[in-house]
């Protein structure tokens, strides 16, 4: 079989950078077990890696996709807000089973005070510098 070169795969991946990458991912998915989709033909890692691409048996984009999630470090999940109805209803049934001493076992609730920006920047702008004073 003819060996597989970058003009075999550039018209699946269009950045010649994009598809070293690609390949070298894949080429090293291959080495930790990962099934090849073709005959190896006693071909090393990378050149099936650049087979495949060539032969379009794995989607560039899904391979793109896997190099991301291979390199990120923190997923971050995008969790809803909580409504602000729902924060005022769990504090009131918080301050009412503390009147009334019963609920023990629930965790309590703690709720944190929150100032606008007018109220922040007015807060700043009343700090003073500290005196200089002559022992540093």
């Amino acid at each position: 079989m003819a060996r597989v070169t970058v003009e075999d795969c550039i018209d699946k991946v269009d950045n010649r950078f994009e598809l070293v990458l690609l390949a070298s991912h894949r080429a090293r998915l291959i080495s930790q077990g990962a099934a090849i989709t073709i005959d190896r033909d006693n071909d090393k890692n990378p050149v099936v890696a650049l087979r495949e691409i060539a032969d379009e048996t794995l989607s560039p984009g899904d391979l793109k996709e896997d190099l991301i999630h291979s390199l990120q470090k923190h997923v971050e999940v995008d969790e809803p807000e909580p409504d602000p109805a729902s924060l005022i209803v769990n504090e009131a049934a918080a301050v009412f089973a503390d009147q009334s001493g019963e609920d023990d076992d629930q965790p309590e609730v703690v709720t944190f005070d929150r100032m606008s920006e007018e109220e922040l920047l007015a807060g700043i702008e009343g700090l003073v510098p500290p005196e200089k004073s002559d022992d540093y």
